[in-house]
């Protein structure tokens, strides 16, 4: 005798295997899983701003860790961690995002002059970063 499963279950199965499927395919269609030309971003590794520039905050960190950007170009502070941080100029007032919630975002504008500007969290003081103006 055939053994059936509850109706939810069956839904769940079948939620399942679809998003398997997609992801697969969304993957194939990205050139992959890993390992093929794209290069990635690292948490330290130098961006430019093209178009608009971000700094995520993720498991106490940010990323990436230092970042290029042209004088005056709006950056973007998304907080994807599970508590509230800052992005904060470490000397000066040159910038600063005050409090960001869990799932917000805040924007800072870089200084309109060139340099190195170390910014940290104000609530986390062991995060660091560096905003390379240029």
């Amino acid at each position: 005798m055939p053994r059936s499963f509850p109706a939810g279950a069956a839904r769940f199965i079948v939620a399942t295997a679809c998003a398997l499927v997609l992801a697969a395919s969304t993957a194939c269609s990205n050139g992959g899983g890993g390992g093929g030309d794209r290069p990635t971003e690292s948490a330290t590794s130098p961006a430019t701003d093209i178009g608009g520039t971000k700094i995520t905050i993720k498991d106490f960190k940010f990323r990436p860790a230092s970042l290029t950007v042209r004088p005056g170009a709006k950056v973007t502070v998304i907080n994807s961690d599970t508590t509230a941080h800052t992005l904060t100029a470490s000397k000066g007032s040159l910038f600063d995002t005050e409090d960001i919630a869990p799932g917000k975002s805040a924007t800072i504008t870089a200084p309109a002059r060139s340099g190195d500007f170390p910014y940290t969290c104000t609530i986390h003081p062991f995060m660091k970063g560096t905003l390379t103006v240029n």
